[in-house]
């Protein structure tokens, strides 16, 4: 099977940066010089019949339009950056909004998107509604495909990490690791992925097997101050261990701890979710469950130019986590 041409062998052949190949196609300024290396460089590879070219040059924008939930989250920068590669690729350019955490305001970040005329939309989503479902709908029939990130429903596109399976993962470390009396810190339950599944998982895995397992769930918001203020809250279970929804939230309760003058782990032992890289240099380095949030922006991407090109597009539900174990969590033998 013959490969597909991309933007980096455009770019190679005639000596130019992506970026530049990329204002080249959507008509943003290039010098006459470069123009016509690049134009070249399509002739003799005939990049131009690719399908999503084909699009371009049928009047299309080449813009997507990207919601994010926030802009100062180390997830949603690993997500941006896999989008931004994978558009990157085929000439489209990126056009952002935040939603500041609100369901509301994504439908109106939508349609804002829509009417800035962006070809497609990717929302990395709190929760899909039936608001959400039904503007979803009405994109479409305007031929703006939508995928979801984040979140599931069997009425639209999405992709998804496999939180219920990252929370079982942890639940079964936490268990195997001797502990009975664990503090979740979670968020609202208004996030099914994050503040549902990954509660669910590590709870059905943690508890299983045994009478004496006790799981205390303390709401938190999303904030790196979230469960810092509420700290006395989460200590007064007096847990072995505290788990916390994101990385995030555990690294308010590692400086709670600090403050407090109790080690961490041989006290009290804390673990998270996310794979953030500032946990790998925390004290002491923080165990987590990661998520390859690159990939999965970069395969959101995917399915979207899948669906501009009218190609058929399954969601994904199951990407998988891997554990990172550190020294934050400690074993306790039984006596």
């Amino acid at each position: 099977m013959e490969r597909k041409v991309t933007i980096q062998d455009i770019a190679a052949l005639a000596e130019v940066s992506k970026s530049t190949v990329s204002r080249y196609l959507n008509k943003g300024y290039v010098s006459v010089e470069k123009a016509d290396r690049i134009q070249k460089a399509i002739d003799a590879t005939g990049f131009s019949s690719n399908a999503f070219a084909r699009r371009l040059k049928a009047k299309k924008s080449g813009m997507i339009g990207i919601v994010m939930p926030r802009v100062d989250s180390p997830t949603g920068g690993k997500l941006l950056r896999g989008m931004s590669f994978a558009l990157e690729e085929v000439g489209c350019r990126a056009l952002f909004e935040s939603s500041c955490l609100d369901g509301n305001r994504e439908l109106q970040n939508m349609e804002n998107l829509a009417q800035c005329g962006a070809d497609g939309i990717i929302i990395v989503s709190v929760g899909i509604t039936e608001a959400h479902i039904a503007l979803a709908e009405d994109l479409r029939k305007r031929e703006i495909p939508v995928v979801f990130v984040g979140q599931k429903h069997p009425k639209v596109t999405y992709i998804k990490v496999d939180d219920f399976g990252a929370g079982r993962m942890l639940g079964d470390y936490m268990r195997r690791m001797g502990h009975e009396r664990v503090a979740f810190v979670g968020v609202t339950e208004k996030d099914q992925a994050v503040g549902v599944d990954r509660k669910d998982g590590f709870v059905e895995l943690f508890t299983r097997g045994s009478r004496g397992a006790v799981v205390d769930f303390i709401e938190t918001g999303f904030g790196l101050e979230a469960s810092y203020e509420k700290s006395s809250e989460i200590l007064a279970h007096r847990p072995t261990a505290v788990v916390c929804a994101t990385d995030g939230l555990a690294f308010g309760i590692l400086r709670a701890l600090h403050e407090r003058g109790i080690d961490v782990p041989e006290e009290v032992s804390v673990a998270g979710f996310g794979g953030y890289e500032m946990g790998a240099v925390t004290y002491p380095p923080l165990t987590t469950v990661a998520f390859d949030y690159e990939k999965v922006g970069g395969q959101a991407a995917k399915m979207l130019l899948k669906l501009l090109s009218e190609e058929p597009v399954a969601s994904v539900a199951d990407f998988p986590p891997h554990l990172i174990e550190r020294s934050s969590v400690i074993k306790i033998e039984k006596e």
